[in-house]
């Protein structure tokens, strides 16, 4: 099994339903047959057995304020491993792929919100930092709101340091 690297933008649509399927199967949460939780990422990796989606990340690029600095970060999104496959690696695989990708990138931080012990594996660290962000209910615009028990995790990528204290404005929705 090989991952799959689809830009947003490339993304047919046979593989966006693929996707939707595997979210909407993995999650109490309704996706609303999207093959996205409340926005579309910027790049997809995936794992397919015999045609089938059985693994996927999403990931997201953006500007957020770090109390007065202005970084650009990637954000994960989205993680979802079929239930016939979990507990075979698939999740960390992409993972490792995942970091990959954002390492080749200019962005100081990988961000994602959750607690699997995958992420902790990987890296990231459990930040409480009050974060800023637009409440999105369904793919529609909501509150601005702030809340400082967000499940924030943070990998840092390059020389800038993580500030504890900062307010993190994601300037726009969470991922």
């Amino acid at each position: 099994m090989k991952i799959e690297r689809i830009e947003e933008l490339r993304l047919s649509k046979a593989d966006d339903a693929a996707i939707a399927a595997l979210l909407n199967a993995s999650f109490e949460t309704n996706f609303g047959q999207r093959s996205f939780f409340e926005q579309r990422h910027h790049l997809r990796l995936l794992i397919r057995e015999n045609n089938t989606v059985i693994g996927h990340m999403g990931i997201s690029i953006r500007a957020i304020q770090m109390g007065p600095t202005l970084l650009t970060i990637a954000g994960l999104g989205d993680v979802a491993t079929d239930i016939n496959y979990r507990g075979q690696g698939i999740a960390t695989r992409l993972m490792h792929r995942a970091i990959q990708e954002v390492n080749a990138s200019q962005c100081a931080f990988f961000l994602l919100f959750g607690n699997r012990p995958l992420y902790a594996a990987s890296g990231f660290k459990s930040v409480t930092n009050t974060v800023r962000h637009c409440s999105l209910i369904g793919a529609k615009t909501g509150d601005i709101v702030e809340t400082s028990n967000s499940g924030l995790m943070v990998l840092q990528l390059g020389s800038t340091r993580w500030d504890d204290a900062a307010l993190i404005d994601l300037a726009g929705h969470a991922f």
